[in-house]
């Protein structure tokens, strides 16, 4: 059963603590420099990244990053280090599995940090960043021939020729205005972008010493219109190994609904997919179900994940392999959409499976032009908490190029829906305004509201007066969905239960479906 239990964690493993933790011991060693770059600026906050370079004579099997932050500035969650703060002193050692850096090697860590500064004093394994002692101070060439080698609505992907450096370019940083995309290779997407809108674009190197070349020459870009939805933007969930499934070509035909969010493929075993983790892709009651929707002139957006069950996110130990997974299903069907419902903390509270699902979605979109991608996942009252917000600040870093966004607002304990629900929306949009710099209309057209009709796990209270007061804002705001859990609930005579085939109210069969085929 699709649901969530008690309040989300806060702050959860990334908080940051002020107890020292026992990191290994590094020793200063020649050569070695460590870079500071803004890959996502917002203005009120920003993710930044450190790269640590090994130009010396020999390896180093540790490392210490320290430096410190102005007023104002602070740093929250973080990857790929330890961190300990005092006052406004922060010290960044390795982890177990990045300490060691071979000759002409890096590695790198990142942060997410609020305010508008960047990182001051800054020392590696005891010595200055920059290397120090004379070292090298040559910038590499400027890049040449930058390009545009093509757009969607949302990104513009570019290219250029390598600069050359007496020692090596370690970094390129595209410039879009103030905000920095940084890549180690010669192409980058930046994405999160407004539709029919032209952006202009620099390129600068970096060597391991943090010597910046000058720009190279600009080129313009423009976004064409957004392609209309594909994903079915009133699609109510289906799950058919639950809850007396009914068939989907009568509930077609007696409310109007044309689109449903199919629950759930899971894990089989290790990184294979299947439905409800033990019913075939092909063959099965799902397949037939899908044919028939589609006969009927409809179509499916395949969930995967779901609080209950063995996810995929955790088995697939590789983005790679998972959007191999993904891709199963994709070819299965033909699909125009998926949804990645992650919810449950294996994956939602978890940032190595947050960050393996967004940049397998990044290779599912590279691979399969013009389908749609859904995130959905718990909130707060006023919007995503700190793991929610962590979602869709890797997923700008990452250029996952999610399309939609979409928040659970129930299981609060205790709720007025329509309130509640507006105001997380709200939230959600303001976070997506913030983090891409998108306008509200074009933060609003990437939201998505996912309810539960009926009573809720909590005894929640949503009405079919309430989800049509719900739909009809959704709609005015222009949201780029609307659905709920679950067909299965939509009917009355089980008042005042929370059953997993009845809504729990008096209401008419198949009424909250019907509301939302409206939208």
């Amino acid at each position: 059963m699709k649901t969530r239990t008690g309040a989300l964690l806060a702050a959860g493993a990334l908080a940051i603590s002020s107890l020292a933790l026992v990191g290994p011991t590094a020793s200063a060693a020649p050569g070695v420099t460590a870079t500071f770059a803004k890959t996502q600026d917002w203005g009120s906050g920003f993710e930044g990244k450190f790269t640590i370079s090994n130009g010396g004579p020999s390896a180093i099997t540790s490392w210490k990053v320290e430096f410190d932050l102005p007023s104002g500035t602070s740093l929250g969650s973080y990857w790929d280090a330890l961190v300990t703060r005092t006052g406004d002193h922060y010290v960044a050692t390795n982890r177990e599995y990045n300490g060691n850096v071979g000759v002409g090697a890096s590695t790198s860590f990142g942060f997410v940090g609020s305010g508008s500064g960047s990182p001051l004093n800054c020392t590696v394994n005891g010595a200055p960043c920059t290397g120090g002692g004379g070292g090298d101070t040559t910038a590499p060439s400027a890049p040449t021939n930058l390009r545009v080698t093509g757009t969607t609505s949302t990104s513009v992907s570019l290219a250029w020729n390598a600069s050359t450096d007496n020692v090596g370019v370690t970094a390129y940083d595209v410039y879009r205005g103030t905000s920095v995309t940084t890549v180690t290779g010669t192409t980058a997407t930046v994405s999160g972008l407004s539709p029919n809108t032209t952006y202009q674009f620099t390129v600068k190197a970096r060597d391991a010493a943090g010597n910046a070349s000058a720009a190279s020459n600009q080129v313009s870009a423009t976004t064409p219109n957004g392609p209309a939805p594909t994903g079915g933007r009133g699609a109510p969930y289906l799950f058919l190994g639950w809850g007396n499934p009914p068939a989907p070509q009568t509930i077609m035909s007696t409310t109007g609904v044309k689109w449903f969010t199919m629950a759930f493929v899971l894990s089989s075993g290790g990184c294979n997919p299947a439905w409800d983790g033990n019913r075939p892709l092909t063959g099965g009651v799902d397949a037939t179900a899908i044919s028939q929707i589609r006969a009927a002139g409809g179509d499916v957006v395949p969930s995967f994940g779901g609080w209950s069950g063995n996810k995929l996110g955790p088995n697939c130990t590789t983005p790679q392999a998972l959007a191999g997974a993904y891709q199963k299903v994709i070819d299965a069907y033909g699909l125009k959409a998926i949804d990645i419902d992650i919810e449950n903390t294996d994956e939602f509270e978890n940032a190595t499976v947050q960050d393996r699902i967004l940049e397998a979605l990044k290779i599912v979109k590279q691979n399969n032009p013009g389908i749609q991608t859904i995130v959905t996942f718990g909130t707060t009252k006023t919007g995503p908490n700190s793991w929610g917000n962590r979602l869709i600040e890797r997923s700008a870093a990452l250029g996952a190029n999610v399309d939609i966004f979409t928040i659970m607002p129930f299981d609060f304990g205790s709720s007025d829906i329509r309130t509640d629900t507006i105001n997380a929306t709200v939230g959600l949009k303001d976070k997506l305004k913030a983090t891409f710099g998108w306008s509200d209309a074009v933060a609003f057209s990437h939201t998505g509201i996912s309810g539960m009709n009926g009573l809720s796990d909590q005894r929640e209270v949503t009405t079919t007066a309430t989800w049509t007061a719900l739909r009809d804002w959704a709609k005015s705001n222009g949201l780029g969905r609307f659905a709920f859990w679950a067909v299965n609930r939509d009917r009355g005579g089980c008042d005042g239960q929370v059953s997993s085939n009845c809504s729990g109210i008096a209401q008419p069969d198949w009424e909250f479906t019907r509301i939302t085929a409206g939208f």
